[in-house]
């Protein structure tokens, strides 16, 4: 009998990695040493933490700031940047330090972390990636060091770092205090420099990449590079603009009397807090306002900036801008009987629409059990719960307060759909059908069933 080898598929690769940098995390985050107090802290405290970390999402039983010493606040630090990177990406990045040669499965297991559609230029795109990652979060640090060291001293420069990187990775950690960066809603250098690293961190690497070719190839700058990006960077930038645009006047105008929210402050500063509030929930995690207080309209704005997230190969979390914008395109399209999808005069092919909707349903499925069974054994708030499971789902890290109300059994599912959240549903789903089926060898005949 001919002997079967077994070999792991890029999208398991990629899972298991993950899970073994959580597990890893959870472990040292149990160690005496890197709790505040110097006492071993619960392990499902320690494995919610690592879980969040990794997956760049901020959600927190315990308060980063108190609960975690200097060595737990680095080993949650170092698991962020790894989240932000990607494990794929790192083990990369350490074999091009070491001069290792990366063989096809090492390139594949890149294009596969990344969602690359070529296996050209991988190791320069690597180098890129991290280059631009220590050149944008090290001036983000900079720029919160004029506020933070004046402020904390020493102290100062070790926040500032680690803002930085949980800003420019999305993933909403802060070691200042219990209420995010509420205490800095009033304050621009904060409030737009951390606007700019989620931007930056969330708009994708490809975007960043493909706005400096043109700039250097063309020798434009501002708008007129926009006509000689390429199409996905097109749909990337004007839908962020758009979501960020829009998201903050709904905001503005949903919150502008709510006395828990933007009513005392002045006109100035309810914009910028409804720019940094639109822009956070994609998918950041920081708030400069408390998130229990919003009224119901600016929490459902909230939800659906948050499902959307940020866009393709960046840090950010969500079913992406480019897929939104694609369904509602296919929607449209469907609607106006047409059988091309055009966006900026490119048609999109239609295995990039069925992929759009398949990254929606497994999205909109991981959050609908989420909330169902938060809602079958607890007694919360059902829209507390809708926006903690959309929160873990799109790796936001916002919250209603509800967090650290969790019991043992709501911290599980919540760290489960984080960890869903952040590989991938689709690659969840995908990732365990080893065997592969030869639908090209028999073709079912075809029937019209009747839709809507």
């Amino acid at each position: 009998m001919k002997k079967q080898n077994f070999s792991f598929s890029a999208s398991q690769i990629i899972m298991i990695s993950f899970f073994a940098v959580i597990l890893i995390g959870s472990l040292l985050l149990c160690l005496p040493i890197s709790s505040a107090s110097g006492d071993s802290l619960p392990f499902i405290d320690a494995l919610f933490t690592a879980t969040s970390a990794t997956c760049v999402t901020g959600l927190v039983t315990l308060p980063t700031f108190s609960a975690w010493s200097i060595f737990g606040q680095a080993v949650i630090l170092i698991l962020i940047q790894i989240g932000g990177l990607g494990t794929i990406t790192i083990m990369a990045g350490i074999m091009i330090a070491l001069n290792k040669k990366m063989g096809i499965g090492d390139r594949l297991l890149i294009q596969d972390a990344f969602n690359l559609n070529s296996l050209s230029g991988l190791v320069r795109f690597v180098k890129k990636v991290f280059a631009g990652t220590f050149l944008i979060e090290t001036a983000g640090a900079l720029l919160y060091m004029t506020v933070f060291v004046p402020q904390f001293g020493l102290k100062g420069i070790w926040i500032s770092f680690f803002t930085a990187i949980s800003a420019f990775c999305n993933a909403g950690f802060d070691i200042i205090s219990s209420n995010s960066l509420c205490s800095y809603a009033e304050n621009p250098i904060i409030n737009f420099t951390t606007c700019a690293l989620i931007i930056l961190g969330g708009i994708g690497y490809i975007v960043i990449w493909d706005i400096l070719l043109v700039i250097k190839k063309h020798k434009t700058k501002g708008l007129k590079c926009f006509r000689f990006l390429s199409l996905h960077s097109k749909i990337a930038l004007f839908m962020t603009a758009l979501l960020i645009l829009s998201g903050a006047i709904l905001i503005f105008v949903f919150e502008f009397n709510n006395p828990l929210t933007l009513k005392e402050h002045n006109l100035w500063d309810k914009i910028q807090i409804s720019l940094f509030q639109s822009i956070a929930t994609r998918t950041a995690g920081f708030a400069s306002i408390p998130q229990e207080n919003l009224t119901n309209a600016s929490s459902l704005v909230s939800i659906l900036l948050m499902f959307i997230g940020g866009s393709p190969v960046g840090t950010a979390g969500g079913i992406k801008t480019v897929t939104f914008c694609i369904l509602i395109c296919s929607a449209h399209s469907t609607i106006k009987n047409r059988e091309r999808i055009n966006l900026f005069s490119r048609s999109i092919p239609k295995q990039a629409v069925n992929k759009a909707l398949a990254v929606f349903s497994m999205s909109f499925l991981t959050v609908l059990i989420s909330t169902l069974l938060l809602l079958a054994l607890s007694n919360f708030n059902f829209l507390d719960i809708l926006y903690e499971t959309v929160s873990a789902t799109a790796t936001v890290g916002l919250t209603r307060n509800l967090t650290p109300l969790l019991d043992t059994l709501g911290k599980i599912i919540i760290a489960a759909t984080m960890y869903l959240g952040r590989i991938g549903p689709i690659s969840l789903a995908t990732a365990f059908n080893i065997r592969k089926e030869n639908n090209h060898l028999i073709k079912n005949p075809t029937e019209n069933i009747s839709v809507g």
